[in-house]
């Protein structure tokens, strides 16, 4: 017991050196919300993200994952960048998650993981082990909340009660004996500012997220068109969205930010000018985000984003380019270029959308510019939108 003890104390100041904090262990063991999460899965709340119900034996039974397994060593890293600057512009500009604004995680921690693994195995040479960084079937919440590093908030996110919840979770399962942590207690007690917050009710009830509501999800995962139901809600967020976290009681009082350089903002994606964004062409694209968590919604989904900010919070000054975009060789930005240019209006967005009626080829963008064409009102009726 004493070796026990001390090996797992070992790991864990290791871990600590490395710039992991919290730090917990769990035992490798059926995770305690599975009933909970295949429920989650079997109402239809993963939207399009079909990946998660696959494997579903592997994130069922860690051993599948890693013969022998019996503890998952678990740890979270701060991501909280330094307050910047103010990003002013004449231009409208978006909103990108803090998370996304520096360098992409999965790499960064995956690296100073198998750092920590090979240290472990330096100070217990029989033990084998596997990495995680949210990219394997591993339900790496819920062994988080295990290994004591938070528990659930009411917006799903793990809250630490000394730290917020502003942190990334990797894991390494191993097939030692190590001394498991003990959960943290639920401390929201009656607050619902992050559900009172999220504007497209995302929150099917407290700790219940529907994925298809949730602008990250809408902004990130889903590759084809976003609900029209859905657009005005992204608000202007176009990559992730804060929201629920910038409300919590626990962040407020208690995140710091981090010193991680990976972590800062990169110039400009604080708050970045949409036409700027809605500009980019795939070169442009491809050397702003090289190494950003932001490529992976791939241009035409930026973009996209972009048109949709824009519709929300744009003007007249904003049409001609939207006009531009309603030409992208992308069907996919073309079609939310038109919606956007209905929510402003104005003649010179008549005049282009019915251009663009004229010459369109793709039915579903046609659908998009004649429903804009139908929301538009009559000339003279009704005072153009503009931004001040």
């Amino acid at each position: 017991l004493l070796f026990m003890s001390s090996l797992t104390e070992q790991i864990k100041n290791t871990a600590f050196q490395l710039g992991f904090d919290p730090v917990g262990i769990a035992p490798a063991q059926r995770p305690a919300h599975w009933d909970s999460y295949q429920d989650w899965i079997n109402r239809g709340f993963a939207g399009k993200m079909a990946y998660l119900g696959r494997n579903l034996d592997r994130r069922e039974d860690p051993d599948a994952g890693l013969p022998g397994a019996k503890s998952l060593l678990c740890v979270g890293m701060n991501y909280l960048p330094k307050e910047g600057p103010e990003e002013t512009s004449a231009s409208p500009q978006g909103h990108i998650a803090r998370y996304a604004r520096g360098e992409d995680y999965h790499d960064g921690m995956k690296a100073r993981l198998f750092e920590l693994l090979e240290a472990i195995q330096g100070l217990a040479p029989e033990a084998e082990g596997r990495v995680y960084v949210d990219t394997g079937p591993i339900l790496e919440r819920d062994f988080a909340a295990q290994a004591g590093l938070g528990w659930f908030g009411k917006h799903t996110c793990l809250i630490h009660k000394r730290k917020g919840s502003w942190f990334f979770l990797g894991e390494i399962l191993l097939t030692l004996d190590l001394d498991f942590d003990t959960p943290q207690v639920d401390h929201c007690g009656t607050c619902t500012r992050c559900l009172d917050a999220c504007p497209t009710d995302a929150f099917e009830a407290p700790y219940i997220l529907d994925s298809r509501r949730c602008i990250s999800y809408l902004t990130i995962e889903l590759k084809g068109a976003i609900p029209r139901s859905l657009r005005t809600g992204l608000q202007d967020w176009v990559f992730g969205c804060d929201l629920c976290q910038e409300v919590c009681p626990w962040n407020q009082k208690h995140a710091r930010a981090t010193e991680e350089e990976a972590y800062q903002t990169r110039e400009g994606l604080a708050k970045p000018d949409l036409a700027w964004l809605l500009e980019m062409d795939q070169a442009t694209f491809s050397s702003t985000f090289k190494g950003s968590p932001i490529k992976r919604t791939k241009r035409r989904g930026l973009l996209r984003n972009a048109a949709v900010v824009l519709g929300n919070i744009g003007g007249q000054s904003d049409v001609p380019v939207l006009i531009r975009a309603l030409k992208d060789d992308e069907p996919l930005v073309r079609a939310h270029a038109a919606w956007a240019l209905g929510c402003i209006g104005g003649k010179v967005a008549r005049s282009a959308l019915q251009q663009a009626n004229e010459c369109e080829g793709d039915p579903e963008i046609r659908e998009e510019i004649i429903l804009a064409l139908g929301n538009l009102p009559e000339i003279g009726e009704v005072a153009l939108k503009d931004h001040a």
